[in-house]
């Protein structure tokens, strides 16, 4: 159907076909919306972090519709580098750049210590992880190494592990009710129980692109339930609609830039796991979409893209970008392998980043509304490392290279005053959980002997090591 409606097979296969524009737009918009809620959330996690009203007639309303915004536009912008390209930068392919959830456990560390007055430091590291990010681009696969599935799958589920907490505070009414008789109340969970079910429904349910937008859609559910609970008044969202202005330009340096030695090493060590992850993305696509195993220009070209898109976002007061999975599965699913159709979803996330009212449409989501999306998208990240993680052989080495960097990493996400002693760049490294996990098991699986004789191999690896 798809070939016969767009294009030829051999059309279809190649990144630089373009279809008609009454096709490619609305291919383009699918795209978008298939990643646009994953795209603005980390905005309004860390706006959380830092101390944000996040009340329409708060006075911290527009700081959190410009996150919001930065958010939308430099998605946007990042994925033109990818699509269309300048010089080596970018691979020419249908790549999708958005908002990188990886960075959440440096990022949210750094917004709550000082709040709103911490946020120069976290966009310095953001502009210096980014340039850093660019330069892996030069030798991206011959780090590749220091990488396998064993510390990248252990790293991801980290990720995920340290933001489901975050889900479920927003189900249960957001941190600012904590300690309230309305935390964790039954209509807090039960709109948060709403988005969940209707996301569960559609994705397994239904076909098309019902499945592929079913927590957008299943967010929209929990926002009309929502309305109907009296959770949300219209009133709310006139006076969102009405504050939010029209159009609005990026501001360089908003929040001020700041050279923090942790901010900094968090971004660069985070952009080592990013970059190997849009090196998968790549493959991936090449794959699906042309049936062909990806080239060194491209997946060097994809590297630079994604480090410089990160860091002129930071500039701005925008986040990391990295290549969305999601959106890879999106290309194999239509067949469609046009990067320019790609350019047409970039061209429209722009847009909305520049109109400010969108972004104030999305902050009238009820925040138990959220919690219920968020704990789908989180869950899945530590579903997506425990996927890594089945490529590894377990071994006793692999196994002992797991549990220590897992107790260590998770330890200290659970118990952060065990380090309160430490200097304070080093106390937020440290309490991240994800760092010192991820050096342990980079530094244990390149210095420990992989055994290769059956005697000192468990029975379950049989007698092989996918630690390497």
């Amino acid at each position: 159907m798809a070939e016969t409606l767009i294009g030829t097979p051999e059309q279809l296969r190649d990144p630089n076909y373009t279809p008609a524009l009454a096709k490619a737009i609305p291919l383009g918009i699918q795209h978008v919306l298939a990643m646009f809620v994953s795209n603005v959330t980390p905005a309004i996690i860390v706006a959380g972090a830092a101390g944000f009203g996040f009340g329409s007639n708060s006075p911290d309303f527009p700081e959190l519709l410009y996150l919001i915004q930065m958010s939308m536009l430099f998605a946007g912008v990042a994925t033109l580098l990818q699509t269309i390209t300048i010089g080596p930068v970018g691979a020419a392919l249908p790549i999708v750049q958005g908002t990188s959830f990886a960075f959440l456990p440096i990022m949210i560390p750094l917004a709550a210590d000082k709040g709103v007055d911490g946020l120069a430091a976290l966009f310095g590291g953001v502009v210096i992880g980014g340039l850093f990010h660019a330069c892996l681009g030069f030798f991206i696969g011959r780090i590749r190494f220091a990488l396998p599935p064993l510390v990248t799958g252990l790293v991801v589920t980290m990720i995920g592990l340290a933001l489901v907490k975050v889900g479920i505070q927003y189900a249960a009414g957001g941190v600012p009710a904590i300690g309230t008789p309305e935390y964790g109340s039954f209509l807090n969970w039960s709109a948060a129980l709403v988005v969940i079910f209707v996301t569960l429904g559609l994705k397994f349910f239904t076909g098309g692109m019902l499945s592929i937008s079913a927590v957008l859609l299943g967010l929209i559910a929990g926002y009309i339930y929502a309305l109907f609970a009296g959770m949300l008044s219209f009133d709310a969202i006139a006076t969102s609609w009405t504050r939010a202005a029209a159009f609005a330009l990026p501001q360089p340096f908003k929040y001020g830039f700041e050279f923090s030695i942790a901010a900094v090493v968090g971004f660069c060590l985070m952009a080592f796991v990013s970059a190997v992850e849009t090196v998968g993305d790549v493959s991936g696509i090449t794959k699906g979409g042309a049936g062909r195993e990806a080239t060194e220009a491209e997946i060097s070209g994809a590297t630079f893209a994604d480090g410089l898109g990160s860091a002129i976002a930071g500039l701005f007061g925008g986040f990391p970008n990295t290549s969305f999975s999601q959106n890879v599965g999106l290309i194999a699913m239509t067949g469609v392998m046009s990067r320019h159709v790609v350019t047409c979803g970039a061209i429209f996330l722009i847009i909305c980043g520049l109109v400010p009212k969108v972004g104030g449409v999305i902050r009238t989501v009820p925040i138990e509304v959220l919690g219920g999306g968020v704990i789908v998208m989180f869950g899945m990240v530590v579903a997506a490392g425990i996927s890594m993680l089945s490529e590894v052989a377990w071994n006793r080495r692999n196994m002992v290279i797991f549990a220590i960097a897992l107790s260590i990493g998770l330890g200290l996400q659970l118990e952060p005053g065990a380090v309160q002693h430490l200097p304070d760049t080093a106390r937020i490294l440290m309490t991240s959980g994800l760092l010192p996990a991820a050096a342990i098991a980079i530094i244990l699986n390149l210095i420990l002997p992989d055994p290769l004789e059956p005697a000192a191999t468990d029975e379950i690896s049989g007698g092989m090591s996918g630690g390497k």
